[in-house]
């Protein structure tokens, strides 16, 4: 062994000297929003209507099937990596009850670990470096960040306010794709805004995929959860689109059980095949015992959704009258269980400062909806607060909220 000259340097096992540690594709995500105001929120005390998770659970009885699940040994172990039969059988006949969808349990399901890496299986299955995905701005922050992972490059078209709610400009979505278009990115029921596409729209997105033959991948997570005359309408329906849509569906905001990480996908065999040829180098299965509940959760009568969606439009309508009367512009919120407000009746243009002081000012905590924009300056004024909380809750966050008015 040869020893080493005064001149030579040790190696540098991370590699910085030659470039930073971190992949380059995830270079502009730091550490989410959600992390940041959640850690707010239990420095200062606050009410965090920021991260949309509910602070109660969901049915007794879907909790005691998991743990039913788990006496009896069902899931303890590697489920099949599809997802358990029960669960595929269970996603089928929800969607075609629903929808009126015929889908087959055994090649065209899939379960996931929540609606999360379905969206990450789905975008590394389905592009290649340099396919363009054209999504709906504002967008659920992971969209970004997983088309990254997959070298795709994102073209947001942007949902402007008009009337009360955001609308997507069908005129902009035509024009953002070209021939290096892969695929469209569609959420509706739409976090941040609350918007859901309406029958027209949808009937436009679905003309121009199969106009310019795109897949879509289209996030549904808050399906059973639209409010007034709303309705939400699969786009897997439409003409055409059976065979070219990959529909996600989740557990955690159904049924109020968003830390069983169950999730799915829907579409026709090809397409199943090519997001678990990713999945199963991602988690390769997840949630075993809570596959068995969340099968039992989705037989659930029809009562239990037109109360769940009940439940949540009074949520809403309590903590909108709230944010109201504290002096915000307030946006319909037509699905989800987000609400966005405009701060600049408050005299502020600033999302992200606004924010970060509302806990000091008020005791409450939001997201500034720009973290969902590439173009920062659409959402500055924009601010979404989460209403999945119990009613004194948000009666409380009402009271503390009015403060910003006095």
């Amino acid at each position: 062994m040869t020893a080493m000259t005064s001149s030579a340097r040790p190696a540098d096992p991370a590699g910085t000297a030659a470039r930073p540690p971190l992949n380059r594709r995830l270079a502009e995500f730091g550490t989410t929003i959600f992390a940041e105001m959640s850690a707010l929120a239990l420095r200062t005390g606050s009410i965090n209507l920021g991260q949309g998770f509910p602070d109660t659970d969901g049915p007794e009885e879907i909790r005691e099937a998991a743990v039913r699940a788990l006496r009896d040994g069902r899931g303890n172990q590697y489920p099949p990596g599809p997802g358990v039969p029960e669960l595929r059988a269970a996603v089928t006949a929800h969607q075609l009850r629903r929808y009126g969808l015929t889908f087959d349990p055994d090649t065209e399901v899939l379960v996931t670990a929540g609606a999360t890496e379905a969206i990450a299986a789905a975008l590394l299955g389905l592009l290649e470096p340099g396919d363009e995905v054209v999504a709906l701005e504002p967008y659920y922050d992971s969209y970004a960040a997983c088309i990254a992972m997959a070298g795709g490059r994102r073209v947001p078209v942007t949902l402007r306010p008009h009337e009360g709610r955001f609308r997507l400009d069908l005129d902009e979505l035509r024009a953002a794709v070209t021939d290096r278009t892969r695929l469209l990115l569609i959420n509706t029921p739409h976090n941040p805004t609350g918007t859901v596409l309406t029958r027209a729209e949808l009937t436009a997105i679905a003309e121009l995929a199969v106009e310019r033959d795109l897949l879509v991948v289209t996030d549904e997570v808050y399906e059973h959860l639209v409010f007034d005359d709303a309705e939400h309408l699969p786009l897997a329906t439409f003409p055409g689109m059976r065979d070219r849509t990959v529909t996600i569906g989740s557990a955690g905001k159904t049924f109020s059980f968003t830390g069983w990480k169950v999730g799915w996908v829907t579409a026709a065999p090809a397409l199943v095949s090519a997001v678990r040829s990713a999945k199963q180098y991602l988690t390769y299965v997840a949630s075993g015992p809570f596959q068995y509940a969340v099968a039992e959760a989705l037989a659930l009568p029809d009562s239990y959704f037109d109360a769940f969606r009940a439940d949540m439009r009074a949520k809403r309508d309590v903590l909108a009258a709230g944010l109201t009367d504290a002096g915000f512009d307030v946006f319909t919120t037509a699905g989800t269980y987000f609400i966005t407000t405009d701060i600049r009746p408050l005299g502020e243009t600033d999302g992200f400062a606004f924010c970060r002081a509302l806990p000091e000012r008020a005791g409450v905590v939001a997201i500034p909806n720009a973290v969902f924009y590439d173009h920062r300056e659409a959402g500055a004024p924009f601010v979404r607060f989460a209403f999945c909380k119990r009613a004194d809750v948000l009666e409380e966050a009402a009271k503390r909220l009015k403060s910003l008015s006095v």
